[in-house]
Parts: C-alpha cells; sequence; structure tokens
C-alpha cells in the first residue's frame, strides 16, 4: 500500500515543503495540497519546490478542478514540471467545492468534468484535444504522461470515475462505503470495457495517532464537514432516503446550518458541530498505531492502493512520524 501526505498550502510556503520533505523520508510516496485560489496560497508553484528537495515524491492536487484554471494552462503546468522533474505528478480532480463556491460560483457539472478529464490528459501527454470548439497541441510535449484520479462521492460520479478516471479519490475512511463505492467504480470500469483492476483507489481521510481519543476527535471533527458539503449537494439531487445513496453517508447531515469556508479543512470549525463522534470514528483513523494499522489492513482489502492522510492538525509532525515509524512498515514489511 502506498502512503500520501495531504496539505493546506498556508505560508510559510516552506514549512510545507519541510514537511514533504519529512514525509518522504517516512516513506511516504505522494504529496498531495488542497487547491483553492482565494483560501490558500497557489500549489502549483509550491509544487515546483517540493519536487526540487525531494527524489522521488509524486505530487498533485486533492483536489483541482475544471473550473478555475483553463484546460490548456492546466495540462501544460503539469507537463512543464514533468519536464524538469521525471513523471513525477498527478492530477486529483473533482467538480470544485471551496474553490469554486469561495469564488461565488456552482461546481462543475460531471458533463464538463468528463470532458475536461479527456482534454487534460490529451495535452498534457502530448496529444490534440479540442477545447471550447479550437483544436490545440502543446508542440513541446515528448513522451508525457499524466495520471488523473477523479474525486466522487455519487452514483453517476462514480460511474464517471470509472468510465474515464486513472484513478479513483475517495475521501473518508469507512470501509461500509469503501466497499460500496470501490464496486460502483469497478462496475462501471467493466461495463465500460475498462479492466476495472487497472484504477488506483486511493483513500484520503485524516489520521491522528494517540491514545486521547476525545482530544484526536475535536482535532479531525472539521472533515465530517468537509464530505458534509458534497453529501448535502447528494441529499438535495436524490434525497434523503434514496435507494442509490447509502442512509450511511447520508444521515448524519440532518442537523448541517451552512457552512462556513474561512474555517475550511482546519481544526476547530464551528461549522462542523453537528458531526457525531460515530462519524469522525468511521471516516477517519484515530488512536494508537496499532488501530491505523488494523483498520488500513481492511481498507487494503477492499483493494485499497493508497491512503492519504490529511495532516491537518495539532500533531502534523508526530502522525507523519508515526507512520513513517510504525503503521507503513507493518502494512509493507
Amino acid at each position: 500500500m502506498d502512503f500520501g501526505l495531504v496539505l493546506q498550502t498556508d505560508p510559510p510556503a516552506s514549512a510545507v515543503v519541510e514537511l514533504m520533505q519529512r514525509a518522504e523520508r517516512q516513506g511516504f510516496t505522494h504529496g498531495w495540497t488542497f487547491d483553492s485560489a482565494v483560501l490558500w496560497q497557489e500549489p502549483f508553484v509550491i509544487y515546483s519546490r517540493i519536487l526540487e528537495h525531494t527524489q522521488r515524491l509524486v505530487v498533485g492536487p486533492m483536489v483541482t478542478n475544471p473550473g478555475t484554471r483553463t484546460w490548456e494552462v492546466t495540462a501544460s503546468t503539469f507537463a512543464t514540471l514533468n519536464d524538469m522533474y521525471g513523471q513525477r505528478t498527478v492530477c486529483g480532480i473533482g467538480r470544485g467545492d471551496s474553490a469554486m463556491r469561495v469564488a461565488g460560483r456552482k461546481p462543475n457539472t460531471l458533463a464538463r468534468l468528463g470532458e475536461a478529464i479527456d482534454t487534460i490528459r490529451d495535452l498534457a501527454e502530448g496529444r490534440e484535444a479540442e477545447v471550447d470548439g479550437q483544436p490545440l497541441r502543446i508542440p513541446w510535449v515528448k513522451d508525457g504522461k499524466l495520471p488523473i484520479w477523479m474525486a466522487a462521492y455519487g452514483p453517476k460520479a462514480l460511474a464517471l470515475a470509472g468510465q474515464k478516471a486513472d484513478g479513483f479519490i475517495l475521501q473518508l475512511a469507512d470501509p461500509y462505503l469503501t466497499e460500496w463505492m470501490v464496486k460502483a467504480v469497478r462496475t462501471a470500469a467493466a461495463d465500460a470495457g475498462r479492466d476495472p483492476a487497472s484504477i488506483t483507489v486511493c483513500v484520503a481521510a485524516p489520521a491522528y495517532v494517540g491514545d486521547d481519543l476525545a482530544h484526536a476527535r475535536e482535532q479531525c471533527r472539521w472533515f465530517g464537514g468537509m464530505v458534509g458539503n458534497h453529501v448535502a449537494d447528494l441529499v438535495s439531487r436524490y434525497g434523503e432516503h434514496s435507494d442509490v445513496i447509502p442512509e450511511a453517508l447520508t444521515a448524519y447531515i440532518r442537523e448541517r446550518h451552512g457552512y462556513d469556508y474561512s474555517h475550511h479543512g482546519r481544526a476547530g470549525n464551528p461549522s462542523t458541530d453537528f458531526v457525531p463522534d460515530e462519524i469522525v470514528d468511521r471516516f477517519c483513523l484515530l488512536g494508537p498505531a496499532e488501530a491505523h494499522i488494523e483498520k488500513l489492513r481492511v481498507l487494503r482489502e477492499l483493494g485499497v492502493d493508497q491512503f492519504a492522510v490529511y495532516n491537518m492538525h495539532d500533531a502534523k509532525e508526530a502522525t507523519i512520524d508515526a507512520y513513517g515509524e510504525l503503521v507503513i512498515p507493518a502494512l509493507n514489511g
């Protein structure tokens, strides 16, 4: 199993680079960041520094979207990083939550997202693609390679991931929901004539190693609020009691009342007081290292190829080190 580290690009950027270096030393293979231009610093600038100061780490956004950058700019940026540092990028992409809503825009449609996946991949790998009716090709790209992993929760998005994406990003670590969603993605892949096993599965969630479970929950409760934004969209589309979405995903947002993006993805987020302990425990990895190892083994059996640690809490270095010294060796030793 691979391991990734997910950070927000809060200033100073040097601290983000240092944490990514630490993660690589501890056996992490991927370095991910949020991508929301108003809330945090520009990630692609920082990726260049991360790549320069690491040897093997693969970097990318978790996740970008088709709306805040034109598709040829996104493709050219990835292709440039790959040309400078080797094939060490991955494009995580979704409809857009904070990046779009903070700027007063709605998340992209799935149709637009599907078109963007094909176009960005083709351009970044040196093939011709059409952007706004204009055929384009980036002439300097030679032997380009850009895997595109799509974030999804709902049935139509899961189907799109199976049809088009190289990888599937699931932003929660509940085994029941993981099994249900991985099955949906792989079924869609098979129906589209693709090899279901070729799709990389990445589960991303907060991890907090320690014996003080109450404190760990408070440090990670924000994650239930972040997931709740996407769940609220699903409930508005399909209803709370739908036969296409598990109630294990939707029931907890009944007490949700709005969301303030100024606290997005941060410990102590006041917009997440509706998130119960049970959801924090299900969606995150908490407790001593042994508890993390046990849950990760279950996820691995369900087909998860990578676990990406959301590291937005008061024990960033300690979590990276605990994973490097205890958890990663137990899964890969």
